[in-house]
């Protein structure tokens, strides 16, 4: 009985970076040898067990075959007949297929070390193309190490997964999973251009991948088309460090761009509307938890009314904190800002950088929403009790005139105050 600390942990400390958890595999035992040793089995699918101390895991050494379509359609095989080599080719990539033994040793059967030291991702076997959760594990591996890139093989194989429909297959809560780790990652972009360069991103989200080739408009940069620009929005999300919704929706802002017609190019007038209901479809198909379907669509929504924000008169600053619910959850509210902010950010040509970018806006609206919520409704309330029914009409007006008053704007037929 010998056990190896493998994957992650072993990709990592090679790397040099940090390592937070280790995977194990055992070779030369059985079921009954591990819960001898006190381990405790957890595996449903396979053996796998929890170290009485330390809580890792331990898998036995296991081959498998291919039954079925899909990433659940597999028969696993354990023995103490199984080699580590053996155990070792069945995984992803040959970065992820190195053991280290207990004394330190590498065992490294299929050139991991070599592609870590030449930044490349690389399928172990031909046994990568019966699993398609691996095209999305490897794009979000590309988002992690984004200075790494796709071996042409392994690009063409996975091309050929998306041909065969193989991610088809894939159940909307895995491809959720995967997109949502991605996101939180440094470079998100390169999660969203590995997907499209095989294909896969066409067939999970056709709504994101119709967005290439279609232009921006004019007062930007004419060399950055709306796919390029989503890049750079969520890689702005990234370096900002903000939340899984917000990376959400700045991921999914400019969905109404790509059914905007042809003819109406670069203006999209208009294309908030259309991306709400594309942005409502991609969040029910893969069952997107509801905070950030909720700030998706308020960021498809409302995104050209924040950029307009300087220009907009208090009475319809108030009305879009109304509309977004904003005096009940003005956290969210703030998240919405924060998206369009990388929206304005995600704008630059090749020699600019997100820093250029001022966004005044957030800063105008954050202030309009302190000031209206300072307004006392519970007190105007109280003085209608006579007329109920004007009571959101006085709470309304009151907060335009502390919105007016706190952004010294001027009154709505253009007068100065």
């Amino acid at each position: 009985m010998h056990t190896y600390v493998v994957g992650g942990a072993v990709r990592d400390a090679l790397l040099g970076l940090p390592v937070k958890d280790h995977d194990h595999v055992v070779v030369g035992a059985t079921p009954d040898d591990m819960i001898a040793k006190g381990f405790r089995p957890v595996g449903k699918d396979f053996p796998v067990f929890l170290h009485p101390q330390t809580q890792e895991e331990y898998a036995l050494a296991r081959t498998e075959r291919k039954t079925a379509p899909g990433y659940k359609g597999f028969v696993f095989h354990t023995s103490p007949d199984v080699t580590l080599e053996e155990d070792l080719v069945r995984r992803d990539l040959t970065i992820n297929a190195i053991a280290r033994a207990d004394d330190g040793t590498l065992t490294d059967p299929y050139g991991g070390q070599r592609d870590i030291e030449q930044r490349v991702f690389r399928h172990v076997s031909e046994a990568f193309a019966e699993d398609p959760v691996r095209i999305l594990r490897l794009a979000r591996f590309a988002a992690r190490f984004s200075d790494f890139t796709v071996a042409p093989e392994t690009n063409a194989l996975m091309k050929q997964m998306v041909a065969d429909g193989e991610v088809d297959a894939l159940v909307p809560e895995r491809v959720w999973q995967e997109l949502s780790r991605g996101l939180m990652e440094a470079k998100p972009s390169r999660m969203l251009e590995v997907l499209r360069d095989c294909g896969a991103l066409a067939r999970i989200l056709p709504e994101l991948d119709a967005l290439w080739g279609v232009p921006q408009p004019e007062k930007w940069h004419p060399e950055i088309d709306t796919g390029i620009h989503v890049l750079q929005v969520v890689d702005c999300s990234a370096r900002l460090q903000r939340e899984l919704p917000v990376r959400f929706a700045c991921m999914m802002h400019d969905l109404g761009k790509g059914v905007t017609p042809s003819d109406k190019w670069p203006s999209h007038h208009g294309h908030e509307e259309l991306g709400v209901k594309l942005v409502e479809q991609v969040c029910k198909r893969l069952r997107v938890p509801t905070d950030c379907r909720d700030l998706a669509v308020m960021t498809a929504r409302e995104h050209g009314n924040v950029g307009r924000a300087l220009q907009l008169r208090a009475n319809t600053i108030v009305k879009l904190l109304e509309r977004c619910d904003a005096f009940r959850k003005p956290a969210r509210f703030v998240q919405m800002l924060q998206a369009t902010e990388c929206d304005a950010r995600g704008r630059i040509g090749p020699s600019a950088s997100f820093a250029d970018t001022p966004f005044p806006q957030m800063a105008h609206l954050e202030a309009a929403l302190e000031a209206a919520r300072a307004v006392n409704a519970g007190e105007i309330a109280q003085a209608c009790a006579d007329q109920p029914q004007r009571i959101p009409e006085r709470v309304h007006m009151a907060r335009v005139g502390a919105v007016k008053q706190a952004l010294k704007l001027a009154d709505d037929d253009g007068a100065p105050e």
